[in-house]
């Protein structure tokens, strides 16, 4: 399921930064074409802005994405955008115990490594989170500005995605927010843990994997996609 409905707001662009063509591809395509590859993965949806469909739909095409089975309006939030997936993938997917990887579209340089890990530590585990270890101590901040507390960087990992789950895990996750009330959350990973579905296991990230999400992040996915080619 890949996360495609941000308007991209800190880009600053005519456009949402998933839908952006750079080098003649858009953030989009690049990231599907990472799962179209993958052996394991067997059908793609797309949560994204219903005025972007048509758009969604002509880049699957022109890329040649037959896995995609499926778009989704996006809601308000991330987290409402992830519960229209999942509300979707609980009508369309007959397997209950169907492996679930949640991605952001704006992560277009996921390897196929990744999405190996993750797919095999959440069959071992019941889930996966994709994470790396930090290499750098946090301040702790009110207002940006200043600092009174931080956190030293044993211990401490830097979650990206996908966070993968079966999709019996992610329903059930649904109705136990629903039931405490709980109306917005950083991701399916916060998600989980403030629900207690607890341990978290990592798999593997990389630092390829990072999320565009302001200008300078283009140049960064510029020079590293065309070494990748």
């Amino acid at each position: 399921m890949i996360l495609a409905g941000g308007t991209g707001g800190r880009m600053h662009a005519v456009v949402p930064k998933q839908f952006m063509e750079i080098d003649g591809e858009s953030v989009l395509l690049h990231t599907l074409k990472s799962f179209q590859g993958h052996p394991l993965i067997h059908e793609i949806y797309i949560v994204c802005m219903p005025e972007w469909n048509a758009h969604v739909l002509g880049e699957a095409k022109k890329g040649k994405i037959d896995k995609l089975k499926g778009l989704v309006e996006a809601g308000k939030t991330s987290y409402e955008s992830a519960c229209n997936g999942i509300a979707l993938l609980a009508k369309k997917v007959t397997d209950p115990e169907t492996i679930v990887l949640v991605h952001d579209a704006v992560r277009p340089l996921i390897t196929q490594d990744i999405i190996s890990r993750n797919i095999a530590v959440c069959l071992t585990h019941g889930n996966a989170i994709t994470a790396l270890t930090s290499h750098e101590a946090y301040l702790v901040t009110a207002d940006g500005n200043s600092a009174d507390s931080f956190m030293p960087r044993e211990g401490l990992m830097r979650a990206q995605t996908p966070h993968t789950f079966p999709l019996s895990t992610l329903c059930k996750m649904m109705e136990l927010a629903k039931e405490r009330g709980i109306k917005d959350s950083q991701s399916i990973f916060t998600l989980a843990g403030e629900l207690g579905i607890l341990p978290l296991y990592i798999a593997q990230g990389d630092l390829r994997n990072f999320k565009i999400t302001e200008q300078p992040d283009i140049l960064i996915y510029r020079a590293l996609k065309t070494l990748e080619e």
